[in-house]
């Protein structure tokens, strides 16, 4: 056993310890790291400081061995001083439900307490995060390939499905009678309508297909809407007579199917497609970028507000943060290598910088830290099946969908949620 030399920093203010170089133990692990930590926090603060467990990371990665180890495996033995970051452990996300449906699920998103899944066998469902199934809304002609929430004024929903079918549809529907209204069918892709994203503003979606194109549609419900039979647990298609919608601009660029979009504020969306490219369009003058160049297709994206990057997921089984904002030569800034199978669905925590989520058809959803390249901090089991999509909407809760027929609910607490519970 010898010696390393280590300094401890941190980005969370209220656990910082002076910046100070100290001896360790070559084989020292994570729990002895957390003790010594700790012991410098009680030194440092004259009040009685509780106990905290906190995660470490050194050289972009997460100590999950010893000290020693970990140097080995990154070539870095001999560096002088070795700089390790640390932060409040977060709890595992535990199962809350399970969801069951006829098919294959492939389109996940929430909103308040309200899940909405798309499914392949052509339905809609309405689900509560506590697990009661609301409805089942079977109006599509092929597999529903994604679903979103608009908005919710007055206890009306507003939001979308697309499919196979080649149409989008827009819904409306009422949280207290649980009737839902078709109120538009929103035709002009000519191939399926593979993903869908909101403006900010609630005023606008984007849709992207096979068929190569982003269409941007209005999502004013002004006109006359027919609802389904008396039976308002089930409809057929040829009971809905809403107004057809057409699109407001039709975006085209990529050479391949769309498979991811999202907006980057009012102004801009952001694609990616099985043609290998990103791509940020300027929906005001109906132009885009020269594209970013991947190395595989791409299979989705999801963009954070809070730090302004991307993640994307791959069929090369990698994830990628990119800084479309970036001078310098490469917007990649970094890998994450640790699914064995193409990455299907990737989405940003909604209130941490560093926090995101993965699935996959290796059947798992894993949840990441943005600094830890190769290491996820967990890997979240359950699904039998690929992962076809995933949401983190809501701060308490990761939903998945996948070829299991499950959407699997996952509960989430963040160290300030966590705090607050002990206190």
């Amino acid at each position: 056993m010898s010696q390393l030399q280590v300094k401890f920093l941190t980005r969370q203010t209220d656990y910082a310890i002076p910046e100070t170089v100290l001896s360790v133990a070559d084989n020292v692990t994570v729990k002895e790291l957390n003790l010594l930590v700790n012991s410098l926090l009680q030194e440092e603060n004259s009040e009685d400081v509780k106990n905290e467990e906190f995660d470490f990371l050194l050289l972009g990665d997460l100590i999950r061995t010893t000290l020693l180890e970990h140097l080995e495996t990154k070539k870095a033995l001999s560096e002088p001083v070795h700089e390790i970051e640390y932060f409040i452990k977060y709890p595992a996300p535990s199962p809350e439900n399970s969801l069951i449906h006829d098919d294959w699920v492939s389109g996940v998103n929430a909103m308040n307490k309200w899940i909405l899944s798309g499914c392949y066998d052509a339905t809609v469902h309405i689900w509560g995060t506590d697990g009661e199934h609301k409805l089942t809304i079977p109006v599509h002609g092929a597999p529903v390939k994604s679903v979103a929430w608009v908005k919710c004024e007055d206890e009306e929903y507003t939001f979308i499905s697309t499919s196979y079918d080649e149409t989008a549809i827009l819904w409306q529907w009422n949280e207290n009678t649980n009737a839902v209204d078709c109120i538009h069918v929103c035709k002009g892709h000519e191939r399926s309508v593979d993903c869908v994203a909101v403006s900010e503003d609630t005023k606008r979606f984007a849709t992207g297909s096979y068929d190569q194109m982003v269409k941007i549609w209005s999502t004013d419900n002004e006109s006359e809407s027919v609802g389904g039979d008396d039976d308002k647990k089930r409809f057929k298609a040829d009971n809905l007579k809403a107004k057809t919608k057409t699109p407001i601009v039709t975006l085209s660029k990529h050479t391949d199917g769309i498979t991811g979009i999202q907006w980057m504020g009012d102004d801009q969306i952001l694609t990616c497609s099985l043609d290998c490219t990103l791509r940020v369009w300027d929906v005001n003058y109906s132009v885009t970028d020269s594209g970013k160049n991947g190395s595989s297709a791409f299979l989705d994206i999801s963009y954070s507000p809070i730090s302004k990057l991307v993640v994307s997921g791959s069929a090369d089984r990698h994830i990628r943060l990119w800084d479309l904002r970036s001078q310098e030569h490469t917007l990649v800034k970094s890998v994450y290598s640790s699914h064995s199978l193409w990455v299907t669905s990737v989405a940003w925590s909604p209130i941490d910088e560093y926090q995101f989520v993965s699935g996959s058809m290796d059947n798992l959803v894993k949840l990441w830290d943005s600094r830890s390249l190769k290491t996820p901090l967990f890997d979240i089991s359950g699904h039998e099946d690929k992962v076809f999509a995933i949401d983190w909407s809501l701060r308490d809760f990761i939903i998945s969908g996948g070829a299991d027929n499950h959407v699997k609910i996952y509960k989430f607490q963040d160290h300030l949620q966590s705090h607050a519970m002990e206190h």
